[in-house]
């Protein structure tokens, strides 16, 4: 699996944002064999909505970030800084998502089109069933259209996987 690029604030990917979710990004293949991306991470408990669980918007802003992320799955030539830019985004809750434990959540595009693209991803539980689900539509932007930045200034780089900050 390679492993895709974090920021240092973001706060589902930032590495210095102690807020932060931290979750790393993978790209990897779904046993049908379409490139999607796989999502790491562990909510501790200022990431909480309910007591032990949680906040359903960081759960819902994980599956975002994993249909976002989707469009440079397995696109090794690609250019990581295009990424698309939640035009609506629909989630369903299926079951309540634990702190403290590790957890994973898979995107994948299910529709591309030049401007727009369409993406679905779900949140798993240590025994395989889900827990939250997503679908969504995306607008096809570069980094530099979303927002003024410097990657270099945004610590837009792949980080060691136990490295808390950079």
């Amino acid at each position: 699996m390679r492993k895709q690029p974090n920021s240092y604030d973001c706060v589902v990917c930032g590495v210095r944002n102690d807020a932060g979710i931290k979750a790393a990004f993978y790209d990897t293949v779904s046993e049908g064999g379409q490139a999607e991306v796989l999502v790491r991470f562990t909510a501790r408990s200022n990431h909480q909505g309910y007591p032990g669980r949680v906040h359903g918007g960081l759960a819902a802003g994980i599956l975002d970030e994993a249909i976002c992320r989707a469009i440079n799955a397995g696109n090794a030539e690609g250019d990581a800084t295009v990424w698309g830019v939640a035009v609506d985004l629909s989630t369903r809750f299926l079951q309540p998502v634990p702190l403290d434990v590790a957890l994973t959540a898979r995107g994948r595009i299910t529709r591309d089109r030049r401007r727009l693209f369409e993406g679905s991803a779900e949140i798993y539980l240590p025994d395989g069933s889900v827990a939250v689900t997503a679908e969504g539509r995306y607008a096809r932007l570069r980094l530099d259209r979303i927002a003024d930045v410097d990657n270099e200034a945004l610590g837009w780089r792949v980080y060691a996987d136990e490295t808390e900050t950079p």
